[in-house]
């Protein structure tokens, strides 16, 4: 599934406005480059004639909770045409359940839809290194996917690509930061092309 109505006004030149809700992968923590910086260009490239906003609005340490306080204010007042929402790392490792996070990003994407139309992109965060860790994130992503097929969203599997391209020729440190769990360039890099192959 991919975000139709977005990728149509693109092609038709239509101004597009695109709000990125998330945590630190979305603000782009420790980087100068992160991956809506990335995406920018790639879409920039498919769709040169035509004039889109990707607005930051990632904070560091954010949970889904927090994006659904934050909704009205950062996302809604600002009439997107497309809305990325990507939360979960800080969810599972500061005491929320899947089911917790679930119901989160559920109230999210129904207070979207009660204001307004705009296509709703679900994006998963990164993979981990250690395996219980990475077993641990990977049941919150499944809610992910679920609510995905609920409400028949386009979703992005960041986490699954970058197991792709570690399989290939990268390896885990290849990705990361020091802390072995926030993208470096190269990471946000892969993340942007996860989002990209949704809009092309």
């Amino acid at each position: 599934m991919k975000p139709v109505k977005t990728i149509e006004k693109l092609r038709s030149k239509t101004s597009v406005t695109i709000v990125a809700l998330g945590d630190s992968l979305t603000y782009g923590w420790m980087v100068d480059a992160g991956y809506l910086d990335f995406l920018k260009d790639m879409m920039g490239k498919n769709f040169p004639e035509s004039e889109f906003a990707l607005v930051n609005r990632g904070i560091s340490g954010d949970t889904a909770e927090g994006g659904l306080h934050r909704l009205e204010r950062d996302v809604l007042d600002l009439h997107p045409d497309c809305v990325f929402v990507q939360f979960a790392l800080n969810d599972a490792f500061s005491g929320y359940s899947p089911e917790d996070f679930e119901g989160n990003v559920r109230m999210i994407i129904e207070r979207i839809r009660e204001k307004s139309d705009p296509d709703i992109v679900l994006i998963t965060s990164v993979c981990l290194m250690d395996g219980y860790q990475d077993d641990l994130i990977g049941t919150y992503y499944d809610k992910l996917d679920e609510l995905a097929r609920e409400f028949r969203l386009p979703i992005a599997k960041v986490h699954e690509y970058w197991k792709s391209k570690i399989s290939e020729d990268m390896t885990f440190g290849d990705l990361t930061l020091h802390d072995l769990a926030h993208p470096n360039s190269e990471g946000y890099r892969l993340m942007a092309e996860a989002i990209m192959e949704l809009f092309a």
